[in-house]
């Protein structure tokens, strides 16, 4: 076992730890500012990745519960073991595209720790005894192709990996979404499609498909180098393992990128990327995801349980900081705008429901026909869950809901047809549309 996984804390002591600390597991090492880790300063930090079975790698993963850190949290072991018990050649699609406009820490991870990625991404090949595996990302994200392009050359002469292919591709909000990845992948064509079939059992090429993040792959990278057991310690029950969060909007350096080792509250997290004191509220999860009053958020444990009993989920680990003074409706009115924008253009309810959402938000933040709004969002968004190709139109919802929930005081203001002071100030989490080339 490599010494870095030697002093793991206990889950009740957390690190909250930044590149180039020390105690970092997945962001220990240089400064990110030195930019790429060569292969022989990764291998000379981690020692080599142990050649482990494929039945021994699977079986790792397994004990270590690891789930999914795209969004969608789900267990990596059973992606494999569908794919496994399905027919054909297993194809593996890394995902590093992070789609999320506020998100940095698949990016951040790829640019910085490429080959903790590459690592853990040979290992899944192995285990699924998949011949090729595709690394895929935003044609646009220049930094993060450079780094792993160096990275899969600087590998050409390590044994046990699988057939490397480069795949960029458009920089859609939804095109980063598992089964437009996997169609980009197959037919370059980035849209996402309804199947009741999951990838794993059978991809758009016919063969199985396991798509899975960049993040999530770094994890079994440490995994199989230190075990599984060693690595749940650095998590919790819930969620085993230390996450990668992303800390953006009111914070000193919006896009901080923070490991969390063992379990803390969102407080402690936001205190790790200078918030001194509890903010307005808190965006849980990425656009897709939930308001938090800001003084809730402070004491919760950024964990699943303790989120899901305030309507939250990890998603994509962003945490998006609100500050006193600036209007939440006005700021998610934005985001719905950007977001009803983002459609891939293929299903009605992004078509023609997801702007009705974005005008109805606008009409709100406005104080205009506050009550024809409202009854006309509420009857557009009982009919949008699970009715498009993709979850898109689910997480507007999702973000809608917890809004007039969270900012129900300030509704109260703009249905009296009073806005906020601050309803003309700039945008506070960045809203600049992806490049769509579906």
């Amino acid at each position: 076992m490599s010494a870095l996984f030697s002093d793991l804390a206990v889950p009740r002591v957390p690190r909250l730890v930044r590149f180039g600390d020390s105690e970092g597991l997945l962001l220990g090492g240089p400064p990110a500012a030195e930019g790429a880790e060569s292969l022989d300063r990764h291998l000379a930090r981690l020692g080599p990745a142990p050649m482990l079975s494929s039945d021994d790698i699977l079986s790792e993963v397994r004990a270590s519960g690891l789930q999914g850190r795209g969004g969608g949290s789900f267990p990596l072991a059973r992606k494999l073991e569908t794919a496994l018990r399905s027919p054909g050649q297993p194809l593996l699609v890394v995902n590093c595209s992070e789609s999320e406009p506020a998100s940095r820490k698949d990016r951040a991870i790829c640019s910085a720790r490429p080959h903790v990625v590459l690592d853990g991404a040979a290992a899944i090949a192995r285990a699924l005894g998949a011949e090729e595996a595709v690394i895929h990302l935003h044609g646009s994200s220049t930094e993060v192709v450079s780094a792993l392009r160096v990275a899969l050359a600087e590998r050409r002469t390590v044994s046990g990996d699988p057939l490397w292919r480069l795949s960029c591709g458009p920089g859609g909000y939804v095109a980063g979404e598992s089964s437009a990845v996997a169609r980009f992948v197959h037919s370059g064509v980035a849209l996402p499609s309804f199947s009741s079939i999951p990838l794993a059992r059978q991809g758009p090429s016919g063969r199985p498909t396991v798509v899975s993040n960049a993040e999530t792959a770094a994890h079994v990278a440490l995994i199989v180098r230190c075990g599984a057991a060693r690595w749940r310690e650095a998590g919790t029950d819930s969620c085993p393992g230390p996450q990668l969060l992303t800390v953006t909007g009111a914070v000193p350096e919006p896009g901080t990128v923070v490991e969390l080792v063992g379990v803390a509250t969102i407080g402690e997290v936001l205190k790790a990327a200078g918030v001194t004191s509890a903010p307005q509220a808190v965006l849980v999860g990425g656009y897709a995801g939930s308001w938090v009053q800001g003084d809730v958020a402070w004491h919760t444990d950024m964990e699943p349980s303790a989120l899901d009993r305030l309507g939250a989920e990890r998603g994509c680990g962003l945490l998006g900081v609100l500050p006193h003074g600036a209007c939440g409706l006005v700021e998610t009115a934005r985001i719905v705008r950007y977001l009803a924008g983002e459609s891939a253009g293929q299903c009605g309810p992004c078509v023609h429901g997801l702007p009705v959402l974005a005008d109805g938000m606008e009409a709100l933040a406005r104080g205009d026909s506050v009550r024809r709004a409202l009854r006309r969002m509420s009857r557009t968004a009982e009919a949008l869950p699970g009715s498009g190709a993709c979850r898109h139109p689910d997480g507007v919802v999702r973000l809608v809901a917890s809004t007039l929930k969270v900012f129900a005081v300030d509704l109260i203001q703009h249905r009296a047809g009073t806005t906020c002071p601050e309803s003309n100030r700039g945008p506070v989490f960045p809203l600049t549309p992806a490049a769509n080339s579906w």
